[in-house]
């Protein structure tokens, strides 16, 4: 990036960032996530880094922004309210020891140990304690003037009213529990929105309403001296304040490091919603020493999590052609991390999605991933665009075959008009010899783009019909993986029928779907029999489903594939006729299994004859608890559910 190129990178950023912090902090909104805000600070950070000389008093990186609303009585700070600058890896985390050590002796850089506190989704207080008596309770504002709201503090049972000392100033965090905040999920975007709301609540009764909670983690009282941060954690608690249990004291980074890892692993069990650690050196001394540089103090920094959103620049949109047609506009991305995970594509759905984020290739956007899920882009930030954006249309041809594209009248999704697309074919047999369909080990995309492209298959019945001898003049294939090959096709001629179902690409039929017709019918013969309103009776089945699945058994091109199947030895076992070994059980899954997924899970109960409930209740009657469970375990629990492992799992399975 040249230097013009990030002075104009950086005026958008800042002005950017300023608006969102305004938001957050003077307006207690929020439309953008913290994560998405953090990406934006993140960018803007590490330009600064890199041309300094462009650095200016009005960056955000500088000092604390925001005014105070005129809503409450106005309250000047003794000290100022700071934030800290943000970390997103171990090797974010060493470059600012190794910023710091420069401020510092070798004597102190060897001594330097570390206090951890959770960072949790709430909203910073300073409590001002007078003879012995809560007398001001203030929120943050722009860090030198926030708002008196000591009646509605009060509210909050966690916050004594009375302390075992006469004079005192500490600071905390007010948040909302995970339980309460279920109750209003609905209205308040976050955790966080919802204790500041509730805080500044004209009516106390209102806060009262909310059942918020507190925790300090600060002595701002220069008469009480201590050496550590620690210490002034020992200090409060002995004072009757309430403070982080899960707190922990670490004498170097690797045990920095590992807590950060533990309480990721535990952060679904804690009972408010926390996006990270704060990192604190932990002698006062040289925490004193290192000073403060613009908004933040040099020895305190907040180790975040892998945020489930970021920023980044939308450079493109490509089209893909699906199994059936469907053209679908994926957006390529200047690779970004996001939960951990570098992004570098994110799915745009349709014509109409595209449409209503009102996106343009060159925008800058906000990708969201969760857990497994193909990543989304959930929002665009017009304000950061610089005119040289381009609006994105969708084609009129197939990419691919150059076949005209439609749009269904009623549809939201365009397809190419070829059925015999080469790109439709070839996601086809993706799809067919997939885990939840054929699942045939070995035979990945590469293979099958391979079998293509030598003209050796046209549709999937002719995987049962190829030998090794039409493998081996193939690139990379050696007698004994071409025998292999062979052997795993050959192994799958007998399938379950709610695969099979599952395995024809049948649109608007995935795996649920597949699962009721196999349930409901039981055979092919009566499947392909069955009329418009047959289909219609089955649960969770309407008109449009119903549709799909009887104009597809009517084509002549999938009746002669079927005969095909059958041609080739392909035999429809249907678990239903046989003795199921866990008939009428009902299952509730929670955590993560290590030697198959969540589905492949719900799908082998099902074929034994069990149900897959999604909550637990007194009729539930196993519960399988896998890596790092969440509050399903719990209840199972309370109510004396039977709770069995991955590995009782399997033994109940085989």
């Amino acid at each position: 990036m040249t230097r013009q190129q990030a002075q104009q990178r950086i005026k958008k950023l800042k002005k950017t960032i300023n608006y969102h912090r305004y938001l957050y902090h003077v307006l207690d909104k929020q439309e953008i996530s913290d994560a998405a805000l953090d990406s934006l600070k993140k960018e803007l950070f590490d330009l600064e880094k890199e041309f300094p000389e462009l650095i200016t008093s009005d960056s955000p990186t500088q000092r604390v922004s925001g005014k105070p609303l005129e809503k409450f009585k106005k309250h000047k700070h003794s000290k100022p309210m700071l934030s800290f600058n943000d970390a997103f890896s171990e090797k974010d985390m060493e470059d600012w020891i190794s910023r710091i050590s420069k401020l510092l002796t070798k004597k102190e850089v060897s001594e330097i140990d570390f206090f951890c506190e959770l960072k949790i989704d709430g909203l910073a207080i300073e409590l001002i304690y007078q003879d012995g008596v809560l007398k001001t309770g203030s929120t943050r504002g722009d860090g030198i003037i926030g708002e008196d709201i000591t009646q509605n503090l009060k509210t909050i049972e966690s916050i004594p009213l009375t302390i075992k000392t006469a004079q005192l100033v500490v600071r905390g965090e007010v948040f909302i529990p995970k339980k309460e905040f279920e109750r209003f999920k609905t209205t308040y975007g976050n955790p966080r929105n919802l204790a500041a709301g509730s805080v500044r609540q004209l009516d106390p009764k209102i806060t009262a309403s909310r059942h918020l909670d507190s925790f300090v983690y600060d002595l701002i009282d220069r008469d009480r001296v201590s050496d550590t941060h620690e210490e002034k954690h020992e200090i409060l608690k002995k004072l009757g304040l309430k403070t982080n249990p899960y707190n922990k004291y670490c004498k170097n980074l690797s045990e920095v490091f590992k807590f950060h890892k533990d309480v990721q692993k535990i952060r679904e069990k804690i009972p408010y919603e926390i996006d990270g650690l704060v990192v604190i050196v932990n002698s006062n001394k040289i925490f004193e020493k290192l000073g403060i540089i613009g908004k933040a103090p040099r020895g305190a920094i907040a180790f975040k999590f892998p945020g489930r959103q970021a920023t980044t620049i939308l450079e493109d949109i490509k089209v893909q052609i699906g199994r059936t047609g469907a053209l679908t506009p994926v957006a390529y991305l200047k690779p970004v991390r996001v939960g951990g995970v570098i992004i570098s594509r994110a799915t745009l759905h349709n014509e109409d999605e595209i449409k209503r984020l009102k996106v343009k290739i060159g925008d800058t956007v906000i990708v969201e991933r969760a857990g497994d899920v193909i990543p989304d882009i959930v929002k665009v930030l017009p304000e950061m665009r610089i005119g040289k954006e381009k609006e994105f249309e969708m084609p009129s041809h197939c990419p691919v075959c150059k076949s005209k594209i439609i749009r269904p009248k009623g549809e939201v999704v365009s397809r190419c008009s070829n059925q015999d697309c080469f790109a439709q074919k070839r996601e086809y047999f993706y799809h067919f010899v997939s885990k939840p369909a054929f699942d045939i080990e070995g035979l990945g995309k590469k293979i099958v783009d391979q079998l293509l492209e030598n003209g050796l298959i046209s549709d999937p019945s002719d995987l049962f019909e190829l030998k090794q001898g039409d493998l081996l003049p193939l690139e990379r294939f050696a007698e004994k993986s071409a025998e292999n090959i062979i052997k795993a096709i050959q192994s799958k001629k007998e399938i379950i029928f709610s695969r099979f179902i599952f395995a024809l690409g049948i649109r608007n039929v995935g795996e649920e779907t597949a699962l009721d017709l196999a349930e409901y019918f039981g055979k092919l013969e009566k499947l392909q029999k069955a009329s418009l309103q047959d289909l219609e009776n089955i649960q969770d089945i309407g008109p449009i489903v119903a549709r799909s699945i009887y104009d597809w058994f009517r084509q002549k091109r999938n009746i002669e594939f079927l005969r095909k199947l059958e041609r080739v030895g392909i035999k429809i076992r249907n678990p239903k006729s046989e003795i199921r070994k866990l008939n009428g059980l009902t299952f509730v899954l929670t955590g993560g299994l290590e030697t198959m997924t969540r589905n492949e899970a719900k799908q082998k109960i099902r074929e034994l004859g069990g149900n897959v409930s999604e909550s637990v209740a007194r009729a539930t009657d196993y519960v399988i608890a896998g890596l790092e469970p969440g509050s399903k375990y719990d209840k199972a629990k309370k109510l004396g559910i039977k709770i069995i492992n991955e590995e009782q799992f399997l033994k109940l399975i085989r």
